[in-house]
Parts: structure tokens; C-alpha cells; sequence
């Protein structure tokens, strides 16, 4: 291969060009959420692409969580606009994890620089409605965690939900889709970490001692607190899990 082949532009594929022009769309509000995309003819006769291409198109917008599809005719066929970004973010992480692209080392540390940084950002009293739900919402998922016969499986996703949860409080969506997205990669990690039910019985005992300590803190308006109990709580679960 020489070296101007290498180094020349791939052809962008034909899809891409119903993702783009969707994307300008959106930008620019000619598409809101709730509305209905194109169908396939009249998508594939503006961009002169074969309606192959525009269900390819369409199917990577529905795995992003963009977009919701229904066969079928009348208002409610078809793609219609909505939004779930995290969906298609959480899907990816997962499969990143899975295949071992993304060292679960990374994502502990990811964890950590998003958590602390909610924690510290939060503020109770900009909305003290929002707060008050949050914290209660919270301490119900506490409640639940601390049933003696709690199934494993769902402490791992009351645990995960939690985390999200306490993020919220920073008011920051950027934050927030990216903490819904890595759920799912943390409920996965966090339940092949440890093997065993008795070795898992006593870590699950100093998670709960730990989430009612930030729980706590953040009741408080204590980030600075709450940012490193945190820290300490998820570098020790990452540790512990590690030497077992």
C-alpha cells in the first residue's frame, strides 16, 4: 500500500448520510422530539440512496436510543423521535467492557472523577423540591438494599440506581446521561467481581454501612465529605473484588 493510499479519506457510507442530515435537522429544530421521521421511500429519493441504506440508518438511531421504531401504518408507524441517548452510550460501554477494549480499571476511575465531582457540584437548595425527592428516592433504594434476603442480582441494580440517583443532585445532563450509561457497564462489573456467596454476604454488609455514610453526607450538604467517602467506597470495592 502506498503511502497516499493510506493516508486518503475513507468514502463515507450511505447511511451516513441520513444520519447527518437527521442530525442537521435536529440542530437547526426542523425535528423535535415526538416527531415522526420521513419513511424509507421518500428518505431514500432525497439522498439518492437505496432504502437499504436508510433502514441502516434508521436501526443504528434506534440502538442509540434516538429514535423508536413501529411497522405497521397510520400516526404511530414508522421512527418517531425521542430521547434516550443513554441507551445507545450504556449498550456501547457494555460491549467495550465486554470485549475487553475498555479495562474495567477505567471505568472505576471514570466512576470516580463523575461521582465526586456530582457530589462536590451539588446543591440542595437550587431546587429544593428536586432534592427532596432525590434523597427520599434514595433512601428507599436503601431501605431495600438493607433486606437481609435481598436477591444479589437486585442489590447490584438497587446499588446501581443509587449511584445514578445521587448524581442527579449536580443538575448537569451531560453528567447524568453519562452516570445512566455507565449503569449498566457498573451493575455488570460489580456482579462478576466477586464469586462466592459467603465472600459476597460480607462485602455487601460494608457497602450498606457505606451508602447510609453518603447517603448522610449528601442529606447534609457535605460534598466535600460525600466526594470522599465516595472515593473510598469505590476504590475499596474495586480493591477488595481484585484480591479475590
Amino acid at each position: 500500500m502506498t503511502s497516499k493510499e493510506s493516508t486518503s479519506p475513507q468514502p463515507a457510507r450511505a447511511y451516513e448520510t441520513v444520519l447527518g442530515s437527521i442530525e442537521a435537522d435536529l440542530r437547526a429544530g426542523k425535528i423535535k422530539i415526538g416527531d415522526q421521521l420521513p419513511g424509507e421511500r421518500s428518505l431514500a429519493e432525497t439522498h439518492g440512496i437505496s432504502r437499504a441504506s436508510v433502514r441502516d440508518a434508521i436501526r443504528i438511531l434506534d440502538a442509540m436510543g434516538m429514535v423508536r421504531t413501529s411497522t405497521g401504518s397510520g400516526p404511530n408507524s414508522g421512527a418517531v423521535v425521542i430521547s434516550e441517548p443513554a441507551i445507545g452510550l450504556s449498550a456501547t460501554l457494555r460491549l467495550h467492557v465486554a470485549s475487553r477494549q475498555l479495562p474495567v480499571a477505567d471505568i472505576v476511575e471514570s466512576r470516580i472523577l463523575l461521582e465526586t465531582w456530582a457530589a462536590e457540584s451539588a446543591d440542595l437548595t437550587s431546587n429544593p423540591e428536586h432534592s427532596d425527592e432525590v434523597l427520599r428516592r434514595a433512601g428507599e433504594l436503601l431501605q431495600a438494599m438493607d433486606e437481609p434476603g435481598l436477591d444479589r442480582e437486585k442489590f447490584h441494580d438497587l446499588d446501581s440506581q443509587f449511584h445514578v440517583l445521587l448524581s442527579s443532585l449536580a443538575g448537569n445532563a451531560v453528567i447524568e446521561a453519562m452516570m445512566e450509561s455507565l449503569r449498566l457497564s457498573i451493575s455488570d462489573y460489580v456482579s462478576e467481581s466477586v464469586s462466592g456467596n459467603e465472600a459476597w454476604q460480607k462485602i455487601a454488609e460494608v457497602l450498606r454501612v457505606q451508602h447510609h455514610g453518603i447517603h448522610k453526607a449528601v442529606a447534609a450538604g457535605d460534598g466535600t465529605l460525600a466526594a470522599k467517602l465516595l472515593r473510598e467506597h469505590i476504590e475499596w470495592f474495586y480493591t477488595e473484588s481484585r484480591q479475590l
